[in-house]
């Protein structure tokens, strides 16, 4: 847990991991929407928001039946972020900050139900959103989002080799914006400092994590297809298999989907 001095006393950031909905590539496996809460003396943030409230009550109006059938979106009130913010004791209005690691519909269904929530993400993905990439659902952005959106800049530092940049939640975690393009044109991991160690959210960088070791997989194909730009995204799963191979001591790597490395904690 990230660690700070706040008014003489010694304050942690500690990090949920909650699942935030499911989905199912017809033929394919089961997989859930691993986001993390970030529960700290000046708030709450998530990262990732995963699928809505109101996706949950008109699936069709808001997603739309062809996506709907072609990845096996799942709608339960009781899975969504709102609803796992309620479990764990909290308010939904007590969540100030939303960073995503990109704006596809089963990561950005959830923004409307936190409506007073910064929106952290990268300028990249932002710019995306705004030019009308048809990938994103425009309707899961009519509240009006608190967009705040993080351009590469002289604040920028070296995370393990990799350019990153900061996101001032001014909690006592560390949080930054790990470039991991590709799979959208902004897409990001997120690294969350803990205790000496840091957890990286590597979003959609892969689907399941047998990725990291071979290309061989079927879900390969379909990481792949899913990518506006598959060689860059073939360069940012070689950057996040390097950090889970050589940097396994200081970095837990994990994704947005894979059952496997979904575990809830406090």
């Amino acid at each position: 847990m990230g660690e700070r001095e706040l008014e003489g006393v010694r304050t942690l950031t500690t990090v949920h991991h909650i699942n935030c909905g499911f989905i199912q590539v017809p033929g394919g496996p089961k997989a859930v929407c691993h986001c993390l809460l970030l529960e700290d003396a000046r708030g709450l943030a998530l990262v990732d928001a995963g699928i809505g409230l109101l996706d949950c009550r008109d699936p069709d109006g808001r997603v739309g039946r062809p996506l709907i059938d072609l990845v096996g979106f799942q709608f339960d009130e009781a899975d969504t972020a709102a609803r796992q913010v309620e479990r764990l004791g909290f308010r939904p209005a007590d969540v100030t900050d939303i960073v995503l690691t990109h704006a596809d519909p089963d990561h950005a269904g959830g923004l409307a139900d936190f409506p007073a929530a910064r929106v952290h993400v990268s300028a990249e993905e932002r710019a995306a959103v705004a030019a009308g990439n048809p990938r994103y659902l425009p309707v899961q952005f009519a509240h009006g989002p608190d967009w705040r959106p993080h351009p590469a800049g002289p604040a920028d530092r070296d995370w393990f080799g990799l350019p990153a940049r900061p996101v001032a939640l001014g909690f006592a975690a560390e949080v930054l914006l790990v470039p991991l393009f590709g799979h959208t044109p902004g897409h990001c991991g997120v690294a969350v400092r803990q205790s000496g160690r840091w957890v990286l959210h590597a979003g959609d960088a892969y689907y399941l994590r047998v990725e990291l070791t071979t290309d061989d997989h079927p879900v390969s194909a379909l990481t792949a297809a899913r990518a506006d730009d598959d060689p860059r995204r073939r360069e940012s799963l070689e950057a996040v298999r390097r950090l889970a191979r050589d940097h396994a001591g200081e970095v837990e790597v994990f994704g947005y989907h894979d059952p496997a490395e979904f575990a809830p904690a406090g």
